[in-house]
């Protein structure tokens, strides 16, 4: 018995080998390998790293894979929930720059990876550290003149900083920058910190607890300044036909001071310029004004203020009746018949427009070029040299015009018996 199985083992292993092949060919058959690349590139998971290192630098955020796998394996590749997964492991890793390979875990099999962009990944790892920086507060500019700025509040006074020890080793000081450039009212507000270096640029790149504080820091007038509101006073009237429309004054508050205090609080809350004369104005008026202050007052800056006054004419309508409807285009030889022949316009725009405007100076007029034999029904179009003016209707809007070639014969009149 051992005899013959020893004489027949080679046909039993050939045996089995076809079989095995002939499976393998069948199975391929019904379920082929498939290469693709995954749908979507794959997110890099960080795992195992020190609590007190940080990671500096870039590393990959995503990896793209292309694998190999039977048509039902990629059913379950794409749909089920962490099927595939790429991993960065940092376990037992100091400080310093290390390579190291991205794993790529596949939990559906058969699959097999043929290409992952990219392999691997320099982690660069440094100690964390934390220190507590004093804020400084940083004024730029001045108020506006005859204020005066008192003692700043911060809350908080102090901030937490961590990162990577290079970073905030360059850290030279911890600063609120506020602007005062023409305050002339109390300052409290949410500002940003701002870790700089001894160059004064910004360390970005760190952990700032807090990342905002609050400024409170009062700004007060001082004795014998006060700020007044100016009016613009006008004489005169406008133009006829026009109307006064808008008057701006720049800067609508000017500063006044006096030695006496007193002198100054008693004035009214408002400060009158010199008489702006609008008499016959029919246009914008730009001009300065000085104002008229009492003795011992001055006035803080410029001795004089901006007054732009825009006057605009009045808008009105006119009614030409009975206006004669012209022809324009008729080829030569043919006659035009235009029913009704008069049509009323109504225009509106400036008085002072309308009011100069003559009939004479208005065109109604029908344009006939390249137009059959026949009737039609047209618009007439208004036609006027004078600028604003606007045609507001035409009445009739549409007349019939009856072209011809022939002359049109006028009706004789029958006699009564």
């Amino acid at each position: 018995m051992i005899r013959w199985l020893v004489t027949n083992l080679r046909t039993f292993l050939w045996a089995f080998i076809m079989a095995l092949a002939v499976w393998v060919a069948a199975v391929s058959t019904a379920d082929p390998d498939e290469v693709r690349t995954f749908p979507n590139p794959l997110p890099v998971e960080v795992i195992g790293q020190d609590p007190g290192l940080v990671i500096t630098g870039d590393i990959p955020k995503q990896i793209e894979l292309t694998l190999r796998a039977p048509s039902s394996v990629w059913e379950s590749l794409t749909n089920e929930e962490n099927a595939v997964r790429a991993i960065l492991d940092l376990s037992g890793l100091s400080d310093g720059e290390h390579e190291l390979e991205i794993q790529i875990q596949i939990s559906p099999r058969p699959v097999r990876i043929v290409s992952a962009t990219p392999r691997t990944a320099i982690v660069n790892l440094e100690a964390l550290d934390t220190q507590t920086f004093p804020i400084d507060l940083v004024i730029a500019g001045e108020p506006a003149v005859g204020y005066q700025v008192g003692e700043p509040l911060l809350k908080p006074d102090e901030i937490i900083i961590s990162g990577p020890q290079s970073l905030v080793d360059r850290v030279a000081e911890v600063r609120v920058p506020i602007n005062l450039a023409g305050v002339r009212e109390s300052i409290d507000q949410t500002v940003t910190v701002q870790p700089v270096d001894e160059d004064n640029q910004i360390v970005a790149g760190l952990g700032l607890n807090p990342a905002e504080v609050s400024v409170t820091l009062p700004v007060g007038q001082q004795g014998g300044y006060r700020d007044l509101a100016v009016k613009v006073v006008v004489s005169g009237q406008v133009a006829s036909g026009y109307r006064l429309t808008n008057i701006n004054v720049f800067p609508p508050v000017v500063t006044v001071f006096s030695g006496d205090p007193a002198l100054v609080n008693s004035l009214p809350g408002v400060l009158e310029t010199q008489p702006l004369d609008l008499e016959n104005a029919n246009d914008e008026l730009i001009t300065r004004l000085a104002i008229a202050l009492p003795d011992g007052v001055s006035l803080v800056g410029d001795q004089t203020v901006l007054v732009r006054v825009n006057v605009s004419p009045i808008q009105t309508s006119l009614t030409l009746s009975n206006k004669t409807i012209e022809v324009e285009g008729l080829r030569e030889g043919w006659f035009a018949q235009i029913a009704p022949a008069n049509v009323d316009v109504i225009l509106s725009g400036p008085l002072p427009v309308l009011d100069t405007l003559t009939p004479q100076e208005v065109r109604v007029v029908i344009n006939v070029t390249n137009l059959d034999e026949g009737t039609h029904q047209l618009t007439p179009n208004v036609e006027f040299l004078v600028s604003d003016v606007v045609v507001e209707s035409i009445l009739p809007g549409t007349v019939e015009v009856i072209l011809s070639r022939a002359p049109f014969q006028t009706p004789v009149p029958t006699a009564t018996p």
